[in-house]
């Protein structure tokens, strides 16, 4: 095959590409058959024949957002356990991410608990020690799989669950101050070039709810930007839910406003475009142009 391949890659180079993908598939589908196919097949198993189930999730935040419609499907027949591993190590590098090199440092962890324990479908949450896990969700990141599709759905492929994801998942009150008002939390990561949020100059009473760094970079856009330092994840959701309608790329906002069903904008990230909006009130834009008018349809509603 290997002399092969080179002969082919001298006088026909449309056959030596067809050549090189069987070999990579072949590859991978040795590296699946082996490594986790067992595995996946044996949460099927389990879910089959137990009552209790031990969940693992190590983040980002978004992706732990993302993965409740699976656990509060799974919920209505099993009383399932979600435990949260600290401090693991990035598998790239991120600009001023809030976790520096980890998906999810102390600090994140206790921004994201409250949220997380204010669902009644969860029997508990917890940091990771020693104990079993039933469902690692983290598998997502290893899989030979080009994970560029809907984040949402990740979880649906580790747990062969596929819920409802067009009305709410996530159970917040509203908040008791900020209510009615645009909220935007925009990170440095997966952001999109062809875009800017300068026309917001325009209107009033807009709030920021992500990191201060970020909001100093958006503020030198849009100059009537006001900050609001959530004290945790919860009432970030609160804000949100409270919201007249939610902009974000992709982060923990965005997840939070699709989760309760907020009306919600999404800059799409062009090269990763795996977060989707799903239902109704919701937008995702690529284009200037784009974002504006369905700007203009949310704040109009």
């Amino acid at each position: 095959m290997f002399f092969k391949k080179i002969w082919k890659k001298i006088t026909n180079k449309k056959e030596y590409q067809y050549l090189k993908s069987i070999e990579s598939n072949k590859k991978s589908n040795e590296e699946f058959k082996v490594k986790f196919e067992p595995y996946i097949n044996n949460i099927q198993k389990k879910i089959k024949s137990q009552k209790e189930l031990s969940i693992l999730h190590s983040g980002h935040s978004g992706d732990i957002i993302n993965a409740l419609p699976v656990i509060k499907e799974l919920s209505k027949t099993h009383l399932c356990n979600l435990y949260i591993n600290i401090n693991k190590p990035l598998n790239r590098i991120y600009y001023n991410h809030p976790g520096k090199d980890v998906f999810i440092n102390e600090k994140i962890f206790k921004m994201l608990l409250p949220l997380l324990k204010n669902q009644n479908f969860i029997n508990k949450i917890d940091r990771h020690k020693s104990e079993k896990i039933d469902i690692n969700f983290d598998i997502f990141r290893e899989l030979p799989i080009n994970i560029s599709f809907d984040n949402l759905r990740y979880s649906f492929q580790i747990a062969g669950i596929q819920p409802d994801i067009d009305t709410p998942y996530l159970e917040v009150d509203s908040h008791e101050k900020i209510k009615n008002k645009i909220i935007v939390q925009r990170t440095f990561r997966y952001r999109n070039q062809f875009i800017n949020y300068k026309f917001l100059n325009n209107y009033k009473e807009i709030y920021f709810v992500g990191t201060l760094n970020e909001y100093k970079d958006l503020k030198k856009d849009v100059k009537n930007l006001i900050y609001y330092d959530c004290k945790d994840f919860l009432e970030m959701a609160q804000i949100i839910k409270s919201s007249k309608f939610f902009i974000g790329n992709s982060s923990v906002g965005f997840p939070i406003a699709e989760a309760l069903k907020t009306p919600r904008l999404l800059e799409s990230c062009p090269y990763f475009p795996a977060a989707l909006p799903h239902g109704k009130n919701a937008y995702d834009f690529y284009y200037q142009a784009h974002f504006e008018k369905f700007f203009k349809i949310l704040n109009e509603r």
